[in-house]
């Protein structure tokens, strides 16, 4: 028996999870590893398992108290010697802890990212030999990511003071692009080894759904409810329901309350004992909804929550992943469903440059979030396996599922995606663009939607815009089709919004150029009528039978990627990743990650070649142009054109 499975069966282990092993050895024998895994799937392992062989004191940062004292808790009572230090511990308790650490009696030490800034703690961890430093949630250290901690900021400098210490940075939720982040933040080099791994849920029935209103939405929520647990006392385990405000939060758990269920509102407005007793009697199984804001979910591990609801949608796909993962992770059938509306692209915008407080937020920080989120959107009115396109976005290539015949865009795809007459879309896509150009900077999103159907205004008849050819140049598309229409504009980076009391349209250059047949229209169009309350965003009318198997996606949204692809988009990742370190700038700021796939699946051999891929406009390319097409053309093997 190997010395792994001997410290895993005194851990109390029978066998190794999936990726364990791999995760362990790669630590021993690189002495980093970036671990992305989600949540349930074991990370911790990966670093108490070292801790137990290892001589010294192991660092583990984490942010969750709670989750500290539970897992401290558990390894004492497998003969493991640990602690952790918080704020929440009395100041004698403090010291005892302390001495205990400095004699060195201790294999582990949990520790809140506060504790880094004292001088006294930073001093101690220099004088007692620290064989490996990990860091849990280490997304956190990302600024621009959907749960940034300012004080996880202090841990590369505490890395710098421990330059022989081993480091397992851990999350359960990183995009290729927060994982280059946290490398350049932690001080870690790019080629620190990468695991990215079990982010399939094909358990999870994901689904999401567009409403015009209160009681589309009120009727949807009921519906799953009653599908997931059978009824209010239907004993068949328990729901999470997100709630973008925390009014919302309180009047739809008092609805649901008054509907028969056992719900709690749970957000950051109440008081800390009621919080604590809600999230108490959920845990314990006395409640069978809890209504609240994403204040709620850190540290939750209830194996049989059946549903998760999203009222409205997060900011970005890494906080509905997280947020929606929260259920089935018993392995056994569960539904997530996201709710959006026509208001939410506008409200989103305004509240991004509304910022927090008194200070101005950052353009590119508000850029940045808009594509964290237009990212969100396209992914509920994408045409693709939800599953498929969320595996993908995270990079985990491998454990894509050519369609979970789950999903509402599995069931309701038939055998041939509806992408439609490509020169039939081009023309409406331009003819809407059109109308968005007419109405730039002056009004909203419904009044280009009146211009293009031709419908009498009095705001666009003063503004002269009655009487030109765009007028009614759509007029034979519903209303509601055209919003639908142009909000996958929207997502598409063809239109945004601007001002933050009253959000108006504006067409992007990138939308310009799509409106003059620069660049290709490439867009699943809404389908045609009402969508009926179940039916997905962006899908077919048509489901077909139970016989029938789910077709595989139909327009990707980004590309998938060949393996020669796959290696390039990595290549083009470590070039990012260097480039931003040497202009002391966040990687983002040089390309997103959809770039970066646009320009693997494109492969451009010249500049002009270039500026054809996804946010790559003349700037960038004078700027980085040369750069990337390097690495292209080395990854390809072939000549280098200057264009």
């Amino acid at each position: 028996m190997s010395d792994l499975d001997l410290a895993l069966a005194r851990l109390g282990y029978t066998e190794f999870r999936p990726g364990q092993r791999e995760a362990v050895e790669t630590l021993f024998a690189r002495g980093r590893l970036l671990l992305v895994a989600p949540t349930g799937g074991g990370k911790s392992l990966s670093y108490q398992l070292p801790a137990t062989i290892l001589p010294g004191t192991t660092l583990v940062v984490s942010p969750l108290v709670a989750l500290m004292a539970d897992q401290v808790q558990a390894l004492e009572a497998r003969g493991v010697r640990a602690t952790y230090l918080a704020a929440t511990l009395e100041a004698a308790e403090m010291r005892r802890r302390m001495t205990r650490i400095a004699r060195r009696e201790l294999a582990l030490v949990y520790v809140a990212p506060e504790r880094l800034v004292f001088p006294g703690f930073r001093g101690l961890l220099q004088e007692i030999d620290c064989p490996l430093v990990a860091i849990d949630e280490a997304h956190c250290i990302s600024e621009w990511g959907h749960d940034f901690r300012p004080e996880y900021l202090e841990i590369g400098a505490v890395l710098g003071d421990l330059p022989r210490a081993r480091v397992l940075a851990c999350t359960a939720t990183a995009t290729p692009i927060v994982r280059d982040e946290i490398l350049a933040r932690l001080g870690l080099p790019p080629d620190t080894p990468q695991i990215v791994r079990g982010f399939a849920r094909p358990n999870l029935a994901l689904r999401a759904a567009e409403i015009g209103g209160r009681r589309e939405r009120e009727s949807l929520v009921d519906a799953a409810l009653a599908e997931a647990l059978a009824g209010p006392g239907g004993a068949r385990g328990t729901a999470i329901v997100y709630a973008p405000t925390r009014k919302q939060a309180d009047e739809e758990s008092a609805r649901l309350t008054a509907r028969r269920w056992r719900a709690r509102s749970y957000h950051a407005g109440l008081d800390g004992k009621r919080r604590d007793v809600v999230q108490r009697e959920f845990a314990e199984g006395r409640l069978e909804v809890v209504v609240a804001t994403n204040a709620f979910g850190m540290g939750i591990d209830r194996p049989d929550v059946r549903a998760v609801i999203h009222l409205g949608p997060p900011g970005s796909i890494e906080a509905y992943y997280q947020e929606v993962g929260r259920a089935g992770r018993d392995g056994a059938p569960a539904l997530g469903l996201l709710l959006i509306s026509t208001r939410d692209l506008p409200l989103r915008r305004a509240l991004l440059e509304r910022g927090v407080g008194d200070t101005t937020p950052d353009p590119a920080v508000i850029e940045h979030k808009w594509s964290m989120f237009l990212e969100l959107i396209r992914w509920a009115e994408g045409g693709s396996c939800r599953h498929d396109a969320i595996l993908r976005y995270f990079g985990d290539e491998a454990e894509t599922l050519a369609g979970c015949g789950r999903c509402d865009v599995c069931l309701a795809l038939g055998e041939d995606p509806e992408a439609g007459d490509p020169e039939r879309v081009t023309l409406i896509v331009r003819k809407a663009l059109s109308g968005v150009a007419r109405v730039h900077g002056r009004f909203g999103l419904q009044l280009a939607v009146k211009l293009i159907r031709g419908e009498p205004d009095e705001r666009l008849e003063r503004a002269g815009l009655t009487a030109v050819k765009t007028f009614g140049n759509l007029k034979e598309h519903a209303a509601p089709w055209l919003v639908g229409l142009l909000r996958r504009c929207v997502s598409a980076g063809w239109v945004s919004f601007a001002g933050v009391d009253r959000p108006v349209v504006i067409l992007t250059d990138d939308g310009r150029a799509v409106m003059r047949g620069e660049r290709p229209a490439r867009l699943l169009l809404p389908s045609q009528g009402r969508r009926k309350s179940a039916e997905p965003v962006g899908a077919r009318r048509d489901t077909p039978s139970p016989e029938r198997p789910p077709a595989r996606a139909g327009i990707r949204e980004p590309a998938e990627l060949d393996a020669a692809a796959l290696d390039l988009f990595e290549a083009l990742r470590r070039y990012r990743l260097t480039v931003a370190r040497a202009e002391g700038v966040a990687p983002f700021i040089i390309a997103s990650d959809r770039t970066l796939r646009d320009i693997a699946a494109l492969r451009p051999r010249d500049l002009a070649e270039l500026e054809r891929a996804h946010g790559v406009g003349p700037y960038k390319v004078a700027k980085y142009g040369a750069g990337i097409l390097q690495i292209v053309a080395k990854q390809a093997g072939g000549p280098l054109h200057s264009g």
